[in-house]
């Protein structure tokens, strides 16, 4: 038995509108390509759909519980090419993003929100997750696409995008012994008692590398997670820090300023994705949307070209 959607699709408009006339005139076709259509379809099915009463069809029993199982199917499959449509167009579906907790914390919002309005569908999940875990998750197949840094990184096993320049700031509480020009030498942060992001992470381990090299032990205060935490200890005295220049983003300017650094430390803020996986069309959507996102940081200073 071999049923025809077009066959269903006339037996379905006649079930509606009760004649051949009306039901030709809903899908734009001729009398007569309804009357094949439907003959076709009687003929195919092995049961009477319809009998004759001066010269007009009339449907069986067997057609009215034919019917309804043909509106759920012919319903259903209006749903999945709505479905398609919408894919198709980015309207539909999940984003699962990787990315540095202090990016989830600054651009990626902005970004975020403005995708969201010409994707009202889409589901974006965002994971603020470090360095070594987002490449895990990109190697892994367990998000579309992250964003992270380069620093401490020489094979990622991931494609790499760079987007944009970043050196590392110093910064400290307002009226610090340090705030005295545009740029603290990292020799000067020799006796600073400093907070802190946990061991291990790349920045970190960058600034520790340094200190070590010179041979200077650092006091460390306290330690977090985010550096939004570090921010906030910063501005409540604590110590100085090196961060990352988007931190400057989450700082309150009247309890802390933000200086750069000699010699300066330097990364690239890049995309990062599955290698040998074309990215999915929702996600370079996405993409777009934070290119003009980090073309503001540029623009702002915060980032570099």
């Amino acid at each position: 038995m071999t049923m025809k959607i077009r066959e269903l699709e006339a037996f379905s408009a006649f079930m509606q509108h009760g004649t051949m006339q009306t039901a030709a005139q809903a899908l734009g076709l001729s009398q007569s390509a309804i009357s094949r259509l439907l003959a076709s379809l009687e003929s195919g099915i092995g049961f009477q759909l319809f009998f004759r009463k001066k010269n007009a069809l009339s449907a069986t029993r067997e057609a009215e519980l034919f019917y309804r199982n043909v509106e759920r199917l012919l319903s259903n499959l209006r749903e999945v090419e709505a479905t398609a449509q919408a894919i198709s167009k980015q309207q539909l579906g999940d984003l699962t993003i990787a990315a540095a907790p202090i990016f989830c914390d600054t651009f990626l919002l902005d970004a975020v929100a403005e995708f969201r309005t010409s994707h009202p569908e889409i589901n974006v999940k965002l994971h603020d997750v470090g360095m070594v875990d987002l490449l895990s998750m990109v190697r892994h197949y367990r998000c579309d696409i992250g964003f992270g840094i380069t620093l401490g990184l020489d094979q990622p096993d991931a494609d790499v995008t760079r987007l944009a320049h970043c050196e590392a700031r110093c910064i400290m509480p307002m009226g610090h012994d340090l705030d005295a020009g545009p740029v603290v030498p990292l020799k000067d942060l020799a006796d600073a008692t400093f907070v802190e992001l946990l061991s291990g992470s790349p920045l970190r381990t960058r600034v520790d590398a340094l200190f070590e090299e010179g041979g200077t032990p650092r006091r460390v205060a306290a330690e977090m997670r985010h550096l939004r935490g570090v921010v906030a200890l910063v501005e409540r005295g604590v110590g100085v820090a090196v961060v990352d220049p988007l931190s400057e983003m989450t700082m309150d300017r009247n309890k802390a300023v933000s200086r750069r650094i000699s010699p300066s430390i330097s990364w690239a803020l890049a995309l990062y994705q599955p290698r040998d996986q074309p990215m999915a069309e929702v996600a370079r959507a996405f993409c777009e949307v934070v290119d003009r996102q980090i073309q503001k940081l540029k623009e702002a200073g915060t980032v570099l070209p």
